[in-house]
């Protein structure tokens, strides 16, 4: 009964701000590691970042610098704190617990991120 359940999504203009918030339930959140992925339309899946239980972030090139991964395992909640937003970071984006050492992976319903030119 594992649910990710997303929420912080919405519209803004370019240049600005969203902070994106996934709260997991029916899972022991500090074993598993914590990523977000967007999907445009027409395009793949792909990661956006990752963070370890113990606060280690990874981002993908075209994130890094502007977008910050964190999370607080006593609320059992990741965030995505997204700056100087362009156009082409429109997306559904998708939170994502990975049990280390399985194959197991849990996905939010995902969350529409739209920035405004």
């Amino acid at each position: 009964q594992v649910q990710l359940v997303e929420s912080g999504g919405g519209l803004v203009q370019a240049g600005g701000s969203l902070r994106l918030s996934c709260a997991a339930s029916g899972l022991t959140f500090s074993y598993y590691y914590m990523r977000w992925y967007r999907q445009a339309p027409g395009k793949q899946r792909e990661l956006v970042a990752g963070i370890t239980s113990g606060g280690n972030t990874n981002y993908a090139d075209s994130m890094k610098g502007r977008f910050t991964i964190s999370r607080d395992n006593a609320k059992n909640t990741v965030y995505l704190q997204m700056e100087s937003l362009m156009p082409e970071d429109t997306a559904v984006y998708y939170c994502n617990a990975f049990l280390m050492g399985t194959t197991l992976n849990y996905w939010g319903q995902g969350t529409q991120v739209t920035v405004s030119s």
